[in-house]
């Protein structure tokens, strides 16, 4: 008696794709921009940003000009007595994107985490971890 070998099941169509992970926020000086100032809602001067994300101010400079050119982040150039000084802050657009990131983002570790356990226990059983489609 032999016993029945089952299809392996298709995978769902680019399911590890992961549309969600936006190029402008997932490079990591910019998710770390974002992160420091998603913890600071008021925003952050140039230079406290810069110590907390350990850039160059022409690093950061950069950065920002593609978050602020993507809608995420604003400065504002406040003068006063001493020198002037440049504060940024996100933007509600920028809270609304880096939140819808940050959700897609737990999923990436949600499977990962899922992947490892199916893994350990096809090990476990002896039966192949990966199950391959196509030729």
């Amino acid at each position: 008696m032999s016993a029945k070998k089952s299809k392996p099941e298709k995978p769902v169509e680019g399911r590890f794709a992961y549309e969600g992970l936006e190029r402008v926020i997932h490079e990591k000086a910019r998710l770390g921009i974002l992160t420091s100032l998603v913890a600071n809602s008021q925003g952050l001067p140039f230079n406290d940003l810069k110590e907390l994300c350990a850039l160059t101010d022409g690093n950061l400079n950069r950065h920002l000009a593609a978050l602020e050119e993507d809608g995420l982040v604003a400065t504002k150039r406040l003068s006063g007595a001493g020198r002037p000084q440049t504060v940024v802050r996100m933007t509600s657009t920028g809270l609304r994107r880096f939140q819808q990131y940050l959700s897609v983002l737990e999923q990436v570790v949600a499977d990962a985490a899922e992947a490892q356990r199916q893994a350990a226990a096809a090990q476990k059983s002896g039966q192949p971890a990966v199950r391959w489609s196509g030729a």
